[in-house]
């Protein structure tokens, strides 16, 4: 692995012998590497990227997202008199100044600076910790709040168009291509019934409510790293989905799997609550870092943010399920159906109680 390692790397803006290289982290969708360079001034780590070209169709306008955003980020946390190489990532051009190598077999490479001695959790071990990835993304937010988002690649069309998902499960309930639309008739009258609310977003933001902001669309735990030593949050990661978009559904889908009483595929629906004093830690988390960078309509669509994610996925499963399980990995027979009516159940308590969340966002909205 080292010499191969080394052919690649030896294609980007670093000098010296790759002395180690190993497989590293536990995501499923790009191949990565650990990488240790040494030359006369030391050693560096590296993480290094083959990007998975079959899950993004376009890497190269995928890496001009993720530049334009790491290089401004550094920018402003240099002027505010923070670390940029701990605080955000650093993508290392290529010796042609691109920001990825296309190998000879056509494969796409990146390479950015390890940050030392941080730590990431793929799951939240204590409210803390969801707290301070509360902090974490919502400065996110903050530190974008002028970043001027059309300029970006709109990578995933349509990927938080909840109108449009709706539209795909109307296109898979006519085709009920595996017959197994008569055991989901309650579940389809469930989403078609909120077709209304379905476009409560996009109505805001053309009425000027919502702007389009930076988004990061993956806002789970494990897309933040921690500081090892204070355990404070450290950098965001994991810039692959990096688009324009609305600020509260990055807010919704933190809501969407972490407020919550049970993992997402829970097919017992009496262990699936919505949990209220996790999303109050969160809304203070978020509005904290995001420090007065959220204007009045996102504040106020918040809690909407977290019905409409939260119902927008489990739109997403049910129509998977019609589909045949072709996009999202199953392990059990109707394991997207579970998926499904598990995010169903907690719309259900998220509506009953909109009016407690409207209250909270406006506790902490108050300067």
């Amino acid at each position: 692995m080292i010499e191969q390692v080394q052919r690649v790397i030896d294609n980007f803006q670093v000098t010296g012998k790759v002395t180690r290289a190993e497989r590293y982290g536990s995501g499923h969708i790009n191949d990565t590497r650990y990488v240790v360079i040494e030359n006369d001034s030391g050693s560096r780590d590296y993480i290094l990227q083959r990007i998975n070209k079959n899950v993004f169709k376009d890497p190269m306008q995928l890496m001009e997202n993720i530049v334009a955003v790491t290089d401004y980020l550094r920018e402003v946390i240099l002027a505010r008199g923070g670390d940029p190489d701990r605080e955000t990532l650093t993508a290392i051009r290529t010796n042609n100044g691109t920001a990825c190598y296309i190998d000879p077999d056509g494969e796409y490479w990146r390479l950015v600076y390890f940050i030392t001695d941080s730590q990431s959790f793929d799951k939240v071990e204590n409210p803390e910790q969801f707290y301070r990835s509360a902090v974490a993304f919502g400065n996110f937010q903050y530190l974008l709040r002028d970043f001027p988002a059309a300029v970006l690649h709109e990578t995933i069309v349509n990927f938080h168009n909840t109108p449009d998902r709706i539209r795909q499960l109307r296109e898979a309930v006519e085709r009920d291509v595996c017959g197994r639309l008569s055991s989901v008739r309650a579940e389809v009258d469930f989403v078609l019934s909120r077709e209304e609310f379905a476009g409560t977003l996009e109505r805001a933001h053309k009425e000027g409510k919502l702007p389009l902001k930076v988004t990061h669309n993956d806002t789970k735990l494990n897309n933040v790293l921690f500081d090892a030593i204070s355990g404070d949050s450290l950098c965001i990661i994991d810039l692959d989905t990096i688009m324009p978009g609305y600020s509260v559904n990055d807010f919704g889908d933190s809501i969407r799997f972490g407020a919550t009483t049970a993992l997402e595929d829970e097919a017992d629906l009496s262990k699936v609550n919505f949990d209220i004093s996790l999303y109050e830690l969160y809304v203070r988390g978020f509005i904290e870092g995001a420090n007065g960078g959220l204007s009045e309509g996102e504040l106020e669509m918040l809690p909407i943010g977290a019905i409409m994610m939260t119902f927008e996925c489990g739109t997403r499963f049910l129509t998977d399920y019609l589909s045949g399980d072709t996009y999202f990995r199953t392990s059990r027979e109707g394991h997207n159906l579970d998926r499904a009516r598990n995010q169903f159940k907690l719309v259900t308590d998220m509506e009953k109680r909109l009016s407690e969340m409207r209250e909270i966002v406006r506790k902490y909205s108050v300067k």
